[in-house]
C-alpha cells in the first residue's frame, strides 16, 4: 500500500503562532545559500534564518560586525530562490537598524522587496523596541533577538551566556516583554538559561526560538554549518553535530589532488573523443594554415 504524502504549503506567521498554541515545536536553521536552503526546504524545515553568522561561517570574518547589508541581501536572495515552503527571515546586520527608525524601515524593506524574505530579525530588547515597532508599523513582520546578541559582543564582553544572575536574568525577561509589546511575532533567545527561557516562553503569547536557550522554548534553532560540521573555528556548547562533513569534504579534495598529480584523473570515461576521420580532416585543414 502506497503511503499518502502530506500536502505541504508555505509556512506563515499564523502557522507559527498555531504551532506554539498546539505545543508543536518549531524548527529553524541559519542557512546562507541556495544549495543548503533547497535541501532544508525539502527536508521539511519550518523556518530559515539568513543569519549574520554567515559573516563567520561563509565569509571568514572574525565576528558578525563587519558584514554589510548588501552582503546579507546577496545571500538572502540565494536562500529565497531555493525555498518553496519554509518561512524565511532576513537578519538585519550591524548598523542597519539602529541609526534611525527611517533607516531601519528602508533597510528592512529591502529584505522584503529585493530579497523576497518573509520577515526580518532585529537584535536588542528594551533598547530596540522602538525600532521593532517602527518596522512593524510599516507592515514588515519582525522576529526579535535577545540574550546573547552577537552584534553587541563588545558590550557583552564576549560570547557567553546571558541572564545567569538576578540582574541579567530579569533584564532578559524585560527585554522579551518589550519586544513582544513592540509588535514582534516571534523572538529568538540565545545563550539563556533554560529556567529563564521557560519563564519567557510561558509569559509571552508569541513563539520563542532557542539558540542555546534550552528545551522549554517553542522552537529550536542552530547554524547549519555547525550541525553539518563544516565550520570548525569554534563550536558553541549548545550545538549538536549531526555530521562531520568538513573532514569528508577535505578528504575528497585530497583524493582529487592525488588523482590529478598521479594522472589517474581524468580517465577515458571522463574524456570526450572525436571520430578518426574527423580528426584526420582537422589535422589536414590545420596543416594548410600558416
Amino acid at each position: 500500500m502506497t503511503e499518502k504524502k502530506e500536502k505541504r504549503s508555505k509556512i506563515t506567521v499564523l502557522d507559527l503562532q498555531e504551532m506554539k498554541e498546539n505545543g508543536r515545536k518549531i524548527t529553524m536553521l541559519s542557512i546562507p545559500d541556495y544549495p543548503l536552503a533547497l535541501l532544508a526546504d525539502r527536508a521539511g524545515l519550518d523556518t530559515i534564518l539568513v543569519g549574520d553568522s554567515l559573516a563567520m561561517t561563509v565569509l571568514g570574518y572574525e565576528t558578525t560586525v563587519p558584514i554589510t547589508l548588501d552582503e546579507m541581501l546577496h545571500h538572502a536572495k540565494a536562500v529565497t530562490r531555493g525555498t518553496k515552503y519554509a518561512f524565511v527571515v532576513g537578519d538585519m546586520p550591524f548598523m542597519s537598524n539602529n541609526t534611525s527608525e527611517r533607516d531601519a524601515i528602508i533597510n528592512a524593506g529591502r529584505f522584503m522587496q529585493e530579497a523576497g524574505t518573509d520577515a526580518v530579525k532585529v537584535e536588542g530588547g528594551v533598547n530596540a523596541a522602538h525600532i521593532v515597532s517602527a518596522i512593524v508599523r510599516a507592515g514588515i513582520p519582525v522576529v526579535g533577538h535577545i540574550g546573547l546578541t552577537p552584534q553587541h559582543i563588545s558590550q557583552l564582553g564576549g560570547y557567553k551566556a546571558q541572564g545567569t544572575d538576578l540582574e541579567t536574568g530579569s533584564r532578559v525577561i524585560e527585554d522579551a516583554i518589550a519586544v513582544e509589546k513592540a509588535g514582534a511575532f516571534a523572538i529568538i533567545l540565545e545563550c539563556v538559561p533554560d529556567q529563564i527561557s521557560r519563564i519567557v516562553t510561558e509569559r509571552l503569547k508569541i513563539p520563542t526560538i532557542s539558540y542555546g536557550a534550552g528545551i522549554h522554548c517553542d522552537g529550536q534553532g542552530l547554524v547549519a554549518h555547525d550541525i553539518l560540521g563544516i565550520f570548525d573555528r569554534f563550536t558553541p556548547k549548545f550545538v549538536k553535530k549531526y555530521s562531520n562533513l568538513g573532514q569528508q569534504i577535505q578528504g575528497t579534495f585530497k583524493e582529487y589532488v592525488n588523482d590529478v598529480v598521479s594522472q589517474q584523473f581524468p580517465g577515458d570515461e571522463h574524456t570526450f573523443h572525436i571520430k578518426k576521420d574527423q580528426l584526420d580532416a582537422v589535422i589536414k585543414r590545420n596543416s594548410q594554415i600558416d
